[in-house]
């Protein structure tokens, strides 16, 4: 019996790896996993127990969405208890590339896009910082707020590709503006921001006429893959886009990228990456679950296979800084803020997809304080060739990075 199954499991768990939770059956008996139980997990029915044998992060957190288990107590408890779960239940965190994770057309890119970033601008208001900057902040000091972590973020991006006025600049995926109106409006730059979300474009494109910066930035709907001005940058930013990219189209994209840049131009790429050497992790360190309910088609590479890929794309490396701590707490932040807004998340998003963005931010916290995923600062260039040498116009120091 299935009943059977679940008790020497949960049996186990308290004997050999107790947890900080108890399980209530839909008949009301409670099944303690430990001692001091910070969390509580409500089982629907019978049908519920098929995501415990075994459990996994990615089982979880279907039920979780699918209101076949409720949880109470913190996310941020909950999160680690289902972590701990999964462990129990030796599951795996890694898994090879399902078949939906590899589409990555036009087509397919477009409505990954539009079906994470198009909920409603009114959602993401709830969490996000003023800014609107959907990314990892730069936490300077432990006080800071998210507001100013994300303003000293976009500072220090801007610092490091030694933004100047004039200087032509392309943000691929450029949200709803925020990067884009930091580089006009503090260092003077022409700025051109594409992205695939109709929401963002919209909000974007308000955002930049109300600064009265329409005359330095242009907002396109607009794939990076069909930006005509080739050659034409002498800057390009890319920031929380190349998940999307797709491991087999990376080469394809740091080679667009070059393509785009003047010779001497540098790119930052901001981005997450698989702590996995083999570049298996799927959906943001979350599995099928993220892969199916939140980031459709998310694939992660290695930050070694980054390199490898934008180096075969002419681009040289020449800083990468790791930001994972700094990740960790934007998402424990963003979560935090979620949490204090639930009734009006659910009023906009409905509870479906509030249960999927709750077990989302907290997971990806977790998955980020875990280190099972990381997120990288790559700061490249496109050498230009003056008689046979190789040469950028780059300081031989990183002093230039920091006030």
């Amino acid at each position: 019996m299935i009943t059977g199954q679940l008790a020497r499991f949960l049996g186990t768990i308290r004997d050999k790896h107790p947890v900080p939770a108890r399980v209530i059956l839909w008949d009301g008996s409670e099944h303690p996993l430990g001692d001091s139980p910070d969390v509580a997990i409500r089982v629907r029915d019978a049908k519920a127990l098929r995501y415990f044998l075994p459990p996994t992060l990615e089982k979880l957190g279907e039920a979780y969405v699918e209101g076949a288990i409720e949880t109470e107590g913190p996310m941020r408890e909950v999160i680690r208890v289902a972590s701990q779960l999964a462990e129990a239940g030796s599951a795996s965190r890694l898994g090879s590339l399902p078949s939906w994770a590899r589409m990555h057309t036009r087509q397919s890119d477009r409505e990954a896009i539009t079906y994470h970033y198009d909920v409603s601008n009114e959602f993401y208001e709830l969490f996000l910082d003023q800014r609107m900057v959907y990314s990892c902040a730069y936490f300077e000091h432990p006080s800071m707020s998210l507001d100013a972590a994300q303003f000293a973020k976009l500072d220090l991006i801007c610092r490091k590709l030694r933004l100047d006025r004039d200087m032509k600049v392309l943000d691929i995926g450029c949200g709803w503006g925020a990067l884009a109106l930091h580089a006009a409006g503090q260092y003077g730059c022409q700025v051109v921001g594409v992205t695939l979300s109709d929401r963002q474009y919209e909000l974007a494109c308000q955002r930049v006429a109300a600064a009265g910066l329409e005359d330095r930035i242009e907002i396109r709907l607009q794939d990076y893959r069909d930006v005509p001005e080739a050659g034409g940058f002498d800057r390009i930013t890319s920031v929380g886009m190349f998940e999307h990219v797709g491991l087999k189209h990376l080469r394809e994209y740091f080679t667009r990228v070059h393509d785009l840049l003047k010779p001497g131009g540098m790119a930052m790429n901001h981005g997450i990456t698989s702590s996995d050497a083999d570049s298996r992790s799927v959906g943001l360190g979350g599995g099928e679950f993220i892969g199916r309910y939140v980031f459709p088609d998310g694939e992660l590479p290695h930050v070694s296979l980054a390199i490898s890929e934008l180096s075969r794309g002419g681009l040289e490396l020449v800083d990468a800084e790791s930001l994972r701590r700094h990740y960790a707490r934007t998402l424990w932040a963003w979560s935090d803020r979620l949490e204090n807004r639930l009734d009006e998340a659910r009023a906009i998003a409905g509870d479906t997809r509030t249960r999927i963005w709750r077990a989302y931010l907290a997971g990806c916290a977790h998955a980020f304080d875990a280190g099972w995923i990381n997120i990288y600062q790559l700061l490249v260039g496109r050498p230009a060739n003056e008689n046979g040498v190789q040469t950028l116009d780059h300081p031989m120091t990183r002093d230039y990075m920091y006030r």
